[in-house]
This record gives C-alpha cells, structure tokens and sequence, in this order.
C-alpha cells in the first residue's frame, strides 16, 4: 500500500509539472498563431495510449512515461521532421515568427516552472504558516551519527553558529547547508572553533551509507523490540532510557556511544515508564547490540512535549504570504544553482548524488500528505525549470541559446546546423540520463 501511495504521488506531481510546463510553450505559441500539430503527457513512440484531434491540435496521453511535449510547426525538435521542414515556411509555422515571439515561446515552459513553485510556496506559507526549530534553541548542540561527518571534526554536542559564514538560524536548514560546506564555525565547550572541510565532502557523503549529515540529539526512546532480543523482556515500547551503566543518560547518542566498550555485558539502567522510573539490567550482545529499535527522528510536537525543544509557530495572512513565499522560491532557486555548480565541478565528487526516476520517486513520502506533496512538487519545479535551462540542444535552453545569437548577430543559423545541433543534444541528453538511472542502480546495489 505505501509503494502505491508513493507512486500515486509521483505520477501526480510530475503529469502536473510536465502538462504546465508544455502550456507554457503551448500559450504563446498560440498567441502568436502558431499552429501546434501535437500535446502529448508522456511520449507516443510508435503508439499512444489516448488521443483526440480538436481542431488542429493532436491531444494525448502516451506510453513512456519519460516526459512530455508540444510539436510546434516549422520547429526543428527532438521530433526531426525532415519532410515538414523541407516544405516552404509557411506563415503559420515557427520558423515564420520573429526571433523575439520564437524566444518567448521557448521561454514559456521554464517561465510556467518558476512561476508554479512560488505560487505554491505562497500558497504554503498562507495555508500552513511555518513550523520550525531555532538554531540557537539547540543548546546541547548536534548529533554527529555519520562517519564521513565525523572525519571532518564535526563533534556530537557541536552548536553550529555559521556555514560558510552564512548564520543558521534555523535547525531545518543546516543539512541543506552543510552539504555543501567549506568552513563550518561551531561551539564547543564553550569556545568557538572554524572547522575546515573537504574540497570533496558531498562526493564522501554521496558515496557512503545514506545518513543525515547532523541530526536532532533525542532521547533513547524503545520503539520496536526484537524477538530475538536478549531485552525483549527488559523493555517495553515508549520506554525512555534515562540513566545506562550509572550514568544519566539525557540523549540516545550517549548509550551508543558506550555499547562498543561493554560487549558481552550486564549493565544497570533505569527506564522512565508510564511517569515512573524503573531500575533494570540490560544485556549487551557480543556485536555491541540491545535488540531494540529507537525513535532516532520525532515529531516537532512530540519534542515540545518532551521539552527538548522550543517550536517556533509563524502563521501569516494573505498579503504577508507574498514575500515569506517568494523569499522561500528565491532561496530554493539559489540553493539548487549552487547544488548543479558543484555537480558540473569534478573535483566535488557531487556528480556522486545525481539520479534519475528513482531518486526522485524516494522523495516522496510512503503516508500521502498534501504539505509534503505541494513541498515536493514545488521543489522538482524549480529542478525542471533550472534543468531546462542549461544550453544544450534539445533542451528549451539551447534553443533560447541560438535565438538570442540571432538576435545579436542578426543571422539565423541554418536548418542543417539546428538539424545536427538537436541530434549532438539528443545524444548527450540520453547520457545524462542514463548516467542518472544508473547511479540509481548503482546505489541500489551497493546499498
């Protein structure tokens, strides 16, 4: 059931994004009377799996759910319509517009991209407000679970101040930022220390074990316990650890960190249940194990209720939520430019995390959730966008890319060119594509 949750989802979000994207080629074109042969949700190779001619106008839906598209008369696309291209321009045909009208229709789609994620970043802001944690109300400072993060100097009770001298101030942001990282200012004991990381650490994350970079220090709460537990009758579910081999115990990081040194052994702990504390003794197996699965990530409310944590709750009105979702939009644009520069620069070892449909359908959460749905959709709106925007042929960014050469020089660069110019983008598209699904394959297998 929740494979089919997730899947609902994902074809969702992206039939929404591609049929959006293809109207906004599709809108000008027509205003510009252009005349659209085809609109297709996902590609018809050889055949579709719906269509309706309405006017001149093809409407379908096809097999492949790869993508989707407009065919734009007297437009040399990924379609390679040699025939109609040989035919004298007509006046109703692409290449008859001007270069401005022609660069506008090319425009459209990542235009509608952006346009769509700041409506629904408003729209968020205005419906949901904004739940989050301050950064400075983490005054035990952060979990550091993961070996690469660890390499870097980053300690468990670290109170991150700044990345790349950016202040955080929320908690939420901080993995965002981390990932791309190259100095880090911390508090530790009481003094402030500038961690240096390395030129290639979001390759060493995106090439080990998938793990949030910092988390939340949280109690040790039993949520599951093995059958084959040597505690199975020690504990029961939503125990909390409060005290593990005479020591208190206000974190769970603080009894993992001790099951290496006590193979094998008996310790006492105490446990918090149902409002009372209960002394116990705890088996440690010979692999530094108790058998038992804790709650590692908690909702926001179930944290203030504990006391951890301070939640910080905005709600805002409707003109208010203008500007708060739009600086989210700005911030997510940004962010996502700097994440394709570190993919496009080798050295950074990003191009590691690339992936394809996969990737991008884990996103989605098992639970349907509209908040997490419209996030999501938001996001992969920008991606789409962006991503089409590069300058390679085939793309709307290559094609914006020539017509803004002609506008310059004033020479339109000949069919014949346009004609080798889509298959050289073709061929690297595809490889884009497969080296994304593959690396999807690829972490499937190693992981």
């Amino acid at each position: 059931m929740e494979i089919a949750i997730k899947l609902a989802q994902f074809i969702l979000s992206l039939s929404l994004l591609i049929v959006l994207h293809e109207l906004g080629h599709f809108i000008p074109a027509r205003l510009f009377k252009t005349r659209i042969e085809k609109f297709y949700l996902f590609f018809d190779v050889k055949f579709s799996l719906l269509k309706k001619k309405i006017g001149e106008t093809e409407y379908g839906i096809g097999w492949l759910p790869l993508g989707g598209y407009v065919k734009i008369a007297g437009m040399i696309d990924e379609s390679m319509d040699k025939e109609q291209m040989a035919l004298p321009p007509q006046p109703w045909e692409f290449r008859s517009k001007p270069a401005w009208q022609r660069l506008i229709i090319m425009l459209g789609g990542v235009i509608v991209n952006f346009i769509l994620a700041f409506l629904i970043y408003i729209g968020m802001t205005f419906v949901y407000g904004d739940s989050y944690i301050a950064n400075k109300d983490v005054t035990d400072g952060v979990w550091v679970a993961n070996p690469v993060v660890k390499k870097t100097g980053l300690q468990t009770g670290d109170k991150i101040i700044s990345v790349n001298g950016v202040p955080t101030d929320r908690f939420e942001d901080v993995n965002i930022q981390l990932m791309l990282a190259e100095d880090i200012l911390v508090e530790r004991n009481g003094k402030q220390e500038t961690i240096h990381v390395p030129h290639d650490f979001v390759g060493q994350l995106l090439g080990g074990k998938k793990q949030s970079i910092v988390e939340f220090r949280v109690p040790f709460i039993v949520s599951e316990i093995g059958n084959d537990s040597p505690n199975k009758d020690v504990f029961k579910s939503k125990d909390i650890i409060t005290s593990f081999n005479n020591a208190p115990t206000k974190y769970a990081d603080q009894v993992l960190d001790q099951l290496e040194s006590l193979k094998g052994k008996t310790v006492p702990a105490t446990v918090k249940r149902d409002g009372k504390e209960i002394a116990v003794s705890v088996k440690v197996t010979d692999s530094a194990k108790l058998g038992l699965v804790y709650a590692g990530r908690l909702p926001y409310s179930n944290m203030e209720k504990l006391g951890l944590y301070k939640v910080t709750r905005e709600q805002y009105g409707f003109f208010e939520s203008f500007p708060v979702g739009i600086a989210k939009g700005a911030d997510q644009v940004s962010g996502y430019w700097q994440q394709l520069k570190a993919i496009f620069t080798p050295s950074t070892g990003a191009y590691k995390g690339v992936g394809g449909f996969k990737a991008i359908f884990d996103i989605f959460p098992e639970q349907w959730s509209w908040e997490a749905f419209w996030s999501i959709t938001a996001l992969l709106s920008i991606m789409l966008g962006v991503m089409n925007l590069l300058p390679i042929p085939v793309l709307d960014g290559g094609h914006v890319l020539f017509l803004l050469f002609e506008i310059i020089t004033r020479r339109k660069p000949s069919d014949k060119f346009m004609e080798y110019a889509q298959i050289t983008g073709f061929i690297i598209l595809l490889a884009l594509v497969l080296f994304a699904n593959g690396n999807d394959i690829y972490r499937a297998i190693t992981r």
